[in-house]
């Protein structure tokens, strides 16, 4: 294909844009003063004491008149008595600014009616230099949704050519709201493909369209989420047949960027009131709100079934795991529960182990199919039960965890220097109990052990005063933790080797 280079073109395209010419200095300087010009009259443009300008972009130059810098600037006259008479008053304070600042500056102004009563007169001329513009002032970001509409309607007409009949921009775009995200429909025809499936026609069209989106966006740099509804024609007839809200909402509000006579007429018809539900649609919406209310009852349902069930089954078992026992069953949990904690330890009241079974119960009965439905007031019941179950079950798990900390450090501290002591020994090296640190960095300098050995021992003899004094975090334990385990590890391989060697020396030659 055209568009595959081959190695030498890449390298040759590779070396020409690392060589980019600079910008003369003169054309820099022009620049710069239309920016300030700019700047100056958007500046005072967007103090105007309505309050209505919701955008400014520079359009591109005209070829008669070169040395004109066209701006457009869009009012919002929605919701107004007169909206003649505020175009009118806008337009005034507009121009006599434009020409106060520079009488070059031509300011088109427009309102969002007349975006929209040209889009509705397939009149895309104003579009299609909002796309080429550069965009100054764009609060409600309608401007740059124009932008990256018209770019990726453009590019989708030529991919496609006749198949698309219509590229579709929702209401909100044209109402001057500011809006977190872009959204725009294209409706593909397809009443003549023979070739393959309209499922699949469908899937492959929405995959390269919604490619091209990404695409329009990274050339505009526009960082709002763009997104593309794919209508093939067919589907789009039957949702109007159907009564379907999204097609009637996209009927009643959207703004046609491009229409080849589908578009327009339905939304015509639709202000008329030709285009009615009919029974078997209407009947639809009702069969749908059952089921909708039948699957929000199972959700419900859900909530109680699974994850109430499990969010404070798992803690339990996680009490008891850290107790010292093996991850236990469903069933044993809530035994082990009551044993353990309400009736050996005392640190439990029975009544959490009665919300556990409560909840259990209601698990097992959903699942049964005893349980069918469950109102608002049983589920809020269940949840305050269980946010005070997990309270309790957190105070507890830490209680346990703080002892099970002092028991790994106290054994950690005592098995660390009963082998150090080990290999002082061994090695003849004198010390005691407070000066075995020392003793045993001249051990590590003598038999050349890694230096890490000694500050990991170092860190162990500061490890328990520093845990009584709640200096030592969770985090701090499990690293010293490791560290011991590597130390004793190591301590062991060397007493071996020390031992095989005696043991060599030892034997009759």
């Amino acid at each position: 294909m055209a568009t595959n280079k081959e190695p030498k073109d890449i390298e040759e395209t590779t070396k020409s844009s690392e060589k980019i010419p600079e910008i003369p200095k003169e054309v820099k300087e022009k620049l710069e003063k239309l920016k300030a010009k700019l700047d100056s009259f958007k500046n005072k443009v967007i103090k105007d004491p309505e309050k209505r300008i919701i955008g400014i972009s520079l359009l591109p130059p005209e070829k008669e008149n070169k040395n004109n810098i066209n701006v457009l600037v869009v009012i919002n006259s929605d919701n107004i008595k007169d909206p003649l008479a505020l175009m009118e008053k806008e337009i005034k304070f507009i121009e006599k600014i434009a020409d106060d600042t520079d009488k070059n500056i031509k300011p088109r102004i427009m309102s969002l009616y007349d975006l929209r009563e040209a889009c509705f007169d397939s009149k895309y001329e104003i579009l299609n230099m909002i796309a080429m513009s550069a965009i100054i002032y764009d609060p409600t970001d309608v401007l740059a949704a124009l932008k990256i509409a018209e770019i990726h309607k453009t590019m989708s007409l030529k991919k496609f050519e006749k198949y698309i009949v219509s590229y579709v921009a929702a209401g909100s775009l044209f109402r001057g709201e500011k809006s977190n995200d872009i959204d725009v429909y294209i409706i593909v025809d397809d009443t003549d493909v023979k070739k393959m499936p309209r499922v699949e026609l469908k899937d492959k069209l929405r995959a390269i369209i919604l490619s091209m989106g990404d695409q329009a966006a990274e050339m505009t740099g526009i960082k709002k989420q763009f997104h593309v509804q794919t209508y093939i024609l067919t589907d789009f007839w039957d949702s109007i047949k159907d009564a379907h809200p999204v097609i009637f909402t996209l009927l009643r509000d959207g703004i046609p960027l491009y229409d080849r006579g589908v578009f327009m007429p339905w939304k015509l018809l639709l202000r008329m009131g030709k285009v009615k539900p009919s029974r078997e649609a209407i009947e639809m919406q009702m069969d749908v709100s059952e089921k909708l209310l039948e699957r929000t009852r199972y959700k419900l349902l859900s909530v109680v079934g699974e994850d109430l069930y499990y969010a404070i089954l798992n803690p339990a078992q996680a009490l008891l795991m850290v107790y010292g026992l093996t991850p236990p069953t469903p069933k044993e949990t809530i035994e082990l529960m009551d044993k353990i904690f309400v009736k050996e330890e005392r640190l439990l009241d029975k009544k959490y182990v009665d919300i556990l079974e409560k909840v259990r119960k209601y698990y097992k009965d959903i699942e049964h199919g005893k349980v069918k439905s469950i109102s608002g007031k049983e589920i809020d019941e269940l949840l305050n039960d269980a946010e005070d179950f997990l309270k309790k079950i957190k105070e507890i798990f830490e209680k346990i965890q703080k002892k099970k900390d002092v028991e790994n450090i106290k054994e950690t501290y005592e098995g660390c220097i009963k082998i150090t002591k080990e290999m002082l020994e061994v090695n003849n090296i004198k010390f005691t109990e407070s000066n075995i640190l020392t003793a045993f960095k001249q051990l590590v300098d003598k038999e050349k052990l890694p230096e890490r050995l000694f500050e990991i021992l170092k860190d162990i003899t500061k490890m328990e005063k520093e845990f009584k004094e709640n200096k030592l975090a969770g985090q701090e334990i499990e690293k010293l933790g490791r560290d011991a385990r590597v130390y004793l590890k190591t301590c062991i391989e060397y007493l071996q080797r020390k031992n095989m060697m005696e043991l060599s020396k030892s034997k009759p030659k």
